[in-house]
């Protein structure tokens, strides 16, 4: 499987995020486009690495049908910790999140 990683521009250069979310792993994430984390409300390192095992593990990998997942788990969480810290309505996301109907059915999920 090809390897994710991302400058974080917000800490040092020589840093680089993996991201191991199940969506990279086997789904397509890889085909949308990187957001460098920006905003106070984003998951550090160690918050990701604490909540990341406690994600249920999606219907398409156990077997149950539908397609496989095409945005990233920890942007998708970023941008509901975003959306819950800012009192935004969920249609005014910025744009550097996933569309904001794929937000809020991750969220519902």
């Amino acid at each position: 499987m090809p390897q994710f990683s991302v400058s974080m521009a917000w800490q040092s250069s020589s840093v680089a995020l993996e991201c191991d979310c199940l969506a990279h792993r086997f789904g397509n994430a890889a085909d949308h486009r990187v957001r460098e984390p920006r905003y106070p409300s984003d998951m550090t390192d160690a918050e990701w690495a604490a909540i990341r095992p406690l994600l249920p593990v999606p219907g398409w990998l156990r077997g149950r049908g539908a397609r496989p997942e095409a945005y990233c788990h920890r942007q998708m969480l970023d941008a509901i910790s975003y959306l819950v810290d800012n009192g935004i309505k969920r249609r005014a996301m910025p744009a550097d999140f996933s569309p904001w109907d794929r937000v809020y059915a991750f969220f519902r999920r």
